[in-house]
């Protein structure tokens, strides 16, 4: 009887034995043994990994009103997080305020409601922010709330060249994969490069980009795919900043990655590794020459999409699986999801068991203990070459499409995510792909697990917010700098500063997202 043939999550084959015959190089890789810390950083970023600073734990987090997230940061600060990472509700994102007809019913409900400076401040209430590194998952409206944490910073008497954190800002992967996007890409991107100008000179510690592929794993991707149209993604950014004259030294420093950790543990390590050797590759292409701009750094969030409604407690042994590739691949700083996330958002428990898996492998595992301690598997160094030839030959079909806006305009990204989506779930469907809790190992009762709920009357509490502000507020004032931003869209100056001054003055995200709706338009 012949062997059955098994594959990764990208459909690449695994062979029974892996020998030092299958150590071949792919074209553009180093035959010599490679060292972390060095060209092309295959084996890591920093010489000394996590034996000189573990990875940040960062637990993403955000709800309801910026009070009660609040009150989670203080929680998750005081159980040992290093750094904070910020959900924002769906209106929040989108740019419209909490009192708009289109964000009822979604107020505060995936993340917390941001509306006007007022908010970021009681959001960060008795947090230094020059103490604290912050990251924002937020894109089409990524510059209005930077801006908001930049007034907060200056209120609390920071020095801006301080201030650490991670904007995502990345807008092509919401053209391609998730959705929350608002105007057409080219406006898009010169909102992106504006951030990444204003930043180079005012902000050098920021992180003004998090080039995501978490999102595009989420909507069904292979691990494949996912670096592939990441790092094409972030060549574009690379050649939008470039063609607008900007350093590549300067602000290919401030690059950073997130990436999605799934359920394979090799695969992923593999990918890890490949995404690194990749992006030193294309910054050098690209003309980088400083060793940090080559450097790919990258933030990773355990696989959202892998966890089960079904048995929701071995969710717990799935995200310990994601949290071990991600630290094993060299990650710089990592969120653990909540076992219950497939139900609701994370209760307090969950949470915490979740930055408690973290810490066991920080402290108890050894996992730490050596750099790149996968490296030198047959198996593990064989997977990287093959993970990342393929990534390439997607990589140079985007290339020949010219570059990833023409790819995503042509929907060449969407309709690969939708086959291998449809692929995945086709296998589950048919027990091919085994789902511990699905579709095999089943339990006819479950006991339930107590749901974390968010008070409907937020939208009111939000709304009634917003009417005070804009009573005491300089009316005259406000109006002004909306027409400075709308004017600055058009003759081209950069944004940052009038949109800065803006919200100093009290104007809100729905405001100065709706002028830049009225000149650049939307996107359908």
């Amino acid at each position: 009887m012949s062997e059955k043939k098994l594959v990764t999550d990208s459909g690449i084959e695994i062979r029974r034995l892996y020998t030092e015959s299958d150590l071949i190089p792919i074209s553009g890789t180093q035959s010599k043994p490679e060292l972390p810390g060095k060209f092309p950083y295959t084996r890591g970023v920093q010489a000394d990994m996590y034996r000189g600073k573990l990875w940040t734990m960062r637990q993403y987090a955000g709800f309801s009103t910026a009070e009660e997230s609040n009150k989670r940061y203080h929680y998750l600060l005081s159980q040992g997080v290093m750094g904070l990472s910020v959900a924002f509700d769906l209106p929040t994102q989108i740019g419209y305020d909490s009192d708009h007809a289109l964000s009822e019913g979604e107020v505060g409900k995936v993340g917390v409601a941001i509306d006007s400076l007022e908010d970021m401040e009681l959001l960060f209430k008795g947090i230094t922010l020059e103490q604290v590194s912050t990251s924002m998952t937020i894109n089409a409206t990524g510059f209005i709330l930077l801006a908001f944490y930049v007034a907060l910073a200056k209120k609390q008497g920071a020095d801006l060249k301080k201030i650490t954190g991670t904007i995502q800002n990345d807008i092509l992967k919401e053209y391609a994969a998730r959705g929350t996007y608002i105007y057409p890409p080219k406006p898009s991107m010169r909102i992106i490069t504006d951030i990444f100008e204003w930043c180079s000179k005012e902000l050098p510690k920021w992180n003004t980009i998090s080039i995501s592929g978490y999102h595009i794993r989420e909507a069904g991707s292979t691990a494949v795919q996912e670096i592939a149209f990441t790092l094409s993604n972030g060549k574009a950014y690379v050649q939008a900043a470039l063609a607008k004259g900007m350093d590549i030294n300067v602000f290919g420093k401030r690059l950073s990655f997130f990436f999605n950790a799934h359920n394979n543990l090799f695969e992923e390590v593999a990918k890890f590794r490949a995404a690194r050797r990749m992006w030193a590759n294309i910054m050098k292409d690209l003309g980088a020459t400083d060793e940090k701009a080559l450097m790919l750094r990258f933030h990773t969030q355990t696989g959202g999409a892998t966890l089960t409604a079904q048995q929701p407690l071995n969710n717990i042994c799935r995200v310990t699986v994601q949290t071990l590739a991600a630290v094993l691949g060299g990650t710089q700083s990592l969120h653990t999801n909540g076992y219950d996330e497939a139900l609701s958002l994370p209760t307090e428990e969950a949470a915490r068991i979740a930055l408690r898996t973290q810490q066991i492998i920080a402290f108890e595992s050894g996992a730490p203990d050596t750099v790149d301690p996968l490296a030198g598997s047959y198996f593990v160094e064989s997977l990287t070459n093959e993970v990342e030839q393929k990534a390439w030959e997607l990589v140079e079909k985007i290339d020949v499409m010219g570059g990833s806006v023409s790819a995503i305009e042509a929907g060449f990204m969407q309709d690969e995510i939708a086959k291998s989506a449809y692929a995945y779930q086709r296998d589950i469907e048919n027990g091919e792909k085994i789902i511990v809790g699905v579709n095999k190992f089943t339990i006819d009762k479950e006991a339930p697990i107590p749901g974390f709920k968010i008070d409907d009357n937020i939208r009111i509490i939000q709304t009634e917010k917003l009417n005070r502000l804009k009573a005491k507020r300089d009316k005259q004032k406000a109006e002004s700098c909306l027409q400075e931003i709308s004017l600055a869209a058009k003759d081209g100056r950069n944004l940052m500063p009038l949109v800065i001054e803006a919200v100093e003055h009290h104007c809100t995200l729905g405001e100065i997202a709706d002028i830049l709706r009225k000149l650049f338009g939307e996107y359908k």
